[in-house]
């Protein structure tokens, strides 16, 4: 069984369907994977047949999800949008439905998850990431901007007020290992295992009494998730934020050096950010 999305390849079997993101090298969160995931999760509220565990991947080995398509604020925005209802056309509200879908979703990462293609791995349940290659980082701090899709609610509940303070202001990247020991993701794992130790976990939950396991995470969730209200306020701000002159000015120095494009920018952001000459 496969659903028919342009930027994102499917599989079901026992139970499990793998969703591989696929929009292009650095999978860049723009219209047509919006659109895609808003029909995915869509489907997972309405109509999951047999579907129990969803794994999301990315085709490309250096980039989960590289960020946002600056270039496309306003219209993956619409897309997003879809998802929700009057107040709720932002990316983060509709993550934010995405985190309730009644089936459990993995993030299994490898290469680089950061901005909008970190919050979309926040969304998820649960977090894995290859050891050798994997790099998570909320670098919006570092144009004049903050994370404006559920990244400041998931990691101040995850990391602790000091460490998402470090990890949000300073902007910076973090590997694999840094982010399983500060409780950013729920392991890291030698890139060699980490396709088998995903099949096995999703397997095991997928056989599972579905109406449990659907349970658990209900259950979970409303103890953990934020509140809409405080997702609402982060899009809001970021909207503000990003139309700011110096935060404008920081990310058009950055696309004049390669942002959003396959290279040394995109590779390093974490460093590039801090790197700002006028």
């Amino acid at each position: 069984m496969t659903f028919a999305y342009s930027s994102i390849r499917t599989r079901l079997e026992d139970g499990v369907l793998s969703a591989t993101l696929d929009a292009g090298p650095l999978n860049l969160l723009g219209v047509d994977l919006v659109r895609d995931l808003v029909c995915l999760a869509d489907m997972l509220h309405t109509d999951p047949g047999d579907v129990r565990v969803v794994v999301v991947d990315s085709a490309s080995p250096d980039y989960f999800s590289a960020h946002v398509d600056l270039s496309e604020v306003p219209q993956y925005t619409a897309e997003a949008a879809k998802a929700g209802g009057p107040g709720d056309a932002s990316l983060g509200m509709f993550l934010h439905r995405l985190a309730r879908v009644p089936v459990i979703t993995i993030a299994k990462v490898r290469g680089r998850a950061r901005g909008g293609g970190n919050e979309l791995a926040l969304a998820c349940d649960m977090i894995f990431a290859s050891r050798e290659n994997a790099v998570f980082g909320q670098f919006e701090s570092g144009t004049g901007a903050l994370p404006g899709a559920g990244g400041t609610q998931h990691l101040a509940r995850r990391l602790g007020r000091t460490r998402a303070i470090e990890a949000i202001a300073g902007a910076d990247d973090f590997d694999a290992d840094l982010a399983e020991r500060y409780g950013w993701i729920n392991r890291s794992l030698p890139d060699s295992e980490l396709d088998s130790f995903v099949e096995r976990l999703a397997k095991r939950i997928a056989g599972f009494p579905p109406e449990g396991v659907k349970a658990a995470k209900r259950t979970i969730n409303d103890l953990t998730l934020a509140e809409h209200a405080h997702i609402r306020s982060d899009a809001a701000t970021f909207q503000s934020l990003i139309a700011l002159p110096e935060t404008r000015e920081r990310l058009d120095y950055l696309a004049d050096r390669g942002l959003q494009s396959v290279g040394e920018i995109e590779r390093d952001l974490g460093t590039a950010v801090a790197e700002f000459r006028r």
